[in-house]
């Protein structure tokens, strides 16, 4: 430890005469709200080194879900810098960003989301493990219109409008330039496809350890946002914009490695995972109700998490708790050697919802869970009837529910801590209590002049 001020001091130095000659000037210091939001500050590049070892300062209560107070030394918050995400930002010249861990009056942010995952990780580093993520971004680009929000593309209203070969073309240079700046800002990008609804849009880039995914996200939307407002329309990671369209997920795909050697890799090569793979999905499904809160975590999330019908035939999002190889209609769908966790939505805090992954996981192989038979059906096809014939249980379905489910774990309150366990139940609640007593269009329009 006493050797880290003065390597910190070396690396500020080179990295910094580096990027200074790239033409690079200012920091950008982000950090990640409790709602997975990116917030941060713009800093000169001569400061790095004091963000590297002090932090970049904000005032603590001003951070969604700190519960940090007014006054006195826990008042300031800061984002001390991790040297490994130094990185220039394509489409801000002369701008670095560096992401920030929490620290309050000298030590580790509780209630920081990605001090959370730290934690997280550091039980399964315990172990000799690690996890690895691809986090799959499904989102919309939008324009206003008055109050609401529409697809940019005015010509895009296929009734099917998945992997549509005449609109994609149409979006071409937002999604190129995405592209071309998350490349040239580290990430590998897997692949581009219209999804299901009008304006909807999937971008995949390569898996990674499972913090430096969470970072990858955040990455992600920060690129997205600004590249969309310099063409004048709106990214959008609302999970569900339009009722009669499929939602916008952030599907998880998962897999658990000790150093080159994937421990979900089934030697039976009929089975999709290994006998700790079905542990780890069996705790994942065992606290799926209380994982909900994090994975779906708006008062929106619950109007995509529902079986039905929609605009372009189904809508991919799954209700009932279940696994299944290959079965996209099951919150978790199992491959080879990984298995694909189907509720996060696209407004997740991608540190919240892995970290919370985490300790389900584990604690299904600690206790040594089954996750029970396969699900080979078409569960959208099902009738409630036969769903609760099969005792197959059912996620929340409102925010309110998913929060109760949330508070009542044990497992995810240690997970989180204190703070940050107190806050998100705080903030949530009154998220669910605001909109219950919203009085909506819908609302005027069935009952205006009906008594």
């Amino acid at each position: 430890m006493a050797d880290a001020p003065s390597s910190l001091a070396e690396f500020a130095r080179s990295a910094g005469a580096s990027l200074a000659a790239e033409g690079v000037h200012t920091l950008l210091v982000q950090f990640t709200d409790l709602h997975g939001v990116a917030k941060g500050k713009l800093v000169p590049l001569h400061q790095l080194e004091t963000v590297l070892t002090d932090g970049a300062g904000f005032a603590g209560p001003s951070i969604w879900g700190t519960g940090l107070p007014r006054t006195g030394p826990r008042a300031e918050y800061y984002a001390r810098g991790d040297a490994a995400t130094l990185q220039a930002l394509p489409w801000m010249p002369g701008v670095a960003r560096l992401v920030g861990d929490g620290f309050v009056n000298g030590g580790a942010f509780d209630a920081c989301p990605r001090q959370v995952l730290k934690r997280a990780t550091a039980r399964l580093a315990a172990r000799g493990w690690t996890l690895q993520t691809g986090i799959e971004p499904e989102f919309f680009l939008l324009r206003r219109e008055g109050v609401r929000y529409v697809p940019v593309d005015d010509a895009d209203r296929l009734d099917k409008p998945s992997y549509d070969l005449k609109s994609l073309p149409r979006q071409q240079g937002f999604l190129q330039a995405l592209r071309v700046a998350l490349e040239g800002a580290g990430l590998q990008v897997l692949q581009i496809d219209h999804e299901d609804a009008h304006g909807q849009y999937e971008l995949n880039f390569r898996h990674d350890e499972a913090l430096r995914s969470a970072d990858h996200v955040m990455l992600f939307k920060l690129a997205a946002h600004a590249l969309a407002e310099q063409r004048g329309c709106v990214f959008s990671m609302m999970p569900k914009p339009f009722a009669n369209q499929p939602g916008s997920g952030l599907h998880f795909h998962v897999s658990l490695w000790d150093a080159g050697r994937c421990l979900f890799d089934a030697a039976d090569a009929a089975e999709p995972l290994s006998r700790l793979g079905r542990q780890f999905v069996a705790g994942v499904l065992a606290h799926s109700a209380a994982l909900c809160a994090l994975a779906a975590p708006t008062v929106n999330s619950y109007k995509r998490l529902v079986v039905g019908e929609s605009l372009s035939g189904t809508s991919w999002a799954p209700a009932y708790v279940a696994h299944g190889p290959n079965n996209r209609t099951a919150l978790v769908r199992t491959l080879a050697g990984r298995f694909e966790w189907r509720v996060p939505d696209a407004s997740a805090n991608p540190y919240l919802a892995t970290a919370a992954l985490i300790a389900a996981g584990l604690d299904g192989i600690d206790r040594e869970l089954d996750p029970g038979p396969a699900c080979t059906d078409d569960l959208f096809a099902l009738s409630l009837a036969e769903i609760r014939t099969r005792r197959i249980a059912m996620l929340p379905q409102s925010l309110g529910e998913a929060v109760d489910a949330f508070e009542a774990s044990e497992l995810l309150h240690g997970a989180l801590g204190d703070t940050l366990h107190r806050e998100f139940v705080r903030l949530k609640r009154a998220e669910w209590i605001d909109y219950a007593r919203h009085v909506s269009d819908w609302e005027h329009a069935r009952y205006g002049a009906t008594f």
